[in-house]
């Protein structure tokens, strides 16, 4: 355009898109929220040895109210995602989700009824990390890609579509009370009996019988040593 021959020297020309974006990014405060044993990775990247501190994110707030990122750090059971969807409601908007870890990416090795199968039923993800557990390096890293993602985020009309886009897709958490949980899916017998208590409002009565059931059942064939 001929602008930058007529402006003086050490003038800097950019959009303010590209202010807002960087200035976000440049500014991360992750919320202090850990779940299993990748939250101790997650601590060792705040550490000295790694220093997340280089980024701007030496401070972990303890209030999500104060937070703009959240690193869901191991499984999320049933029973913590209202507790996380809770967390991540209160914190302001822009904000961000890191799943770290394939527990939280996609239940890992716990394929079962007691552990969410991938943390993105619950809450948008804006950066899947793999992992079991993921290094520390491998954490910065995945936060460094996600600055990145964010320097590049449209604002304005084009970023107000993508918002409601969002919105429409993860306004409700998937999880919503009386989901059939994963091991009652492919068993129609179990699968009714799950549907009737759903009707009935007694789920989790329903989860506690059967668990006692499994357990006398492991008593009587010696399996359990004695004990349930």
């Amino acid at each position: 355009m001929g602008i930058e021959e007529k402006v003086p020297g050490g003038v800097l020309l950019t959009t303010v898109e590209k202010v807002v974006n960087w200035t976000r990014k440049a500014s991360f405060w992750g919320a202090t929220f850990g779940l299993a044993c990748c939250a101790i990775e997650m601590m060792a990247a705040g550490a000295p040895r790694f220093d997340l501190g280089r980024w701007g994110m030496e401070i972990f707030r303890a209030s999500p109210r104060q937070a703009d990122l959240m690193i869901v750090a191991g499984r999320v059971s049933q029973k913590m995602a209202p507790v996380l969807r809770q967390v991540y409601d209160q914190m302001p908007e822009p904000k961000w989700v890191i799943s770290m870890g394939v527990c939280a990416s996609s239940g890992g090795m716990f394929n079962n009824y007691a552990i969410v199968q991938g943390v993105d039923h619950v809450v948008p993800v804006d950066m899947y990390l793999p992992g079991c557990p993921p290094r520390p390096e491998m954490l910065i890293d995945a936060i460094l890609k996600l600055q990145e993602k964010i320097l590049n985020e449209p604002l304005g009309e084009r970023g107000r579509k993508q918002l409601e886009a969002r919105q429409a897709r993860y306004g409700k958490p998937v999880v919503p009370p009386g989901a059939t949980p994963s091991s009652y899916r492919m068993d129609r017998q179990r699968k009714a009996e799950w549907a009737k208590a759903v009707a009935e409002g007694r789920e989790e009565q329903l989860r506690i019988e059967n668990w006692m059931r499994r357990q006398r059942e492991a008593v009587e064939s010696g399996q359990a040593g004695g004990h349930w």
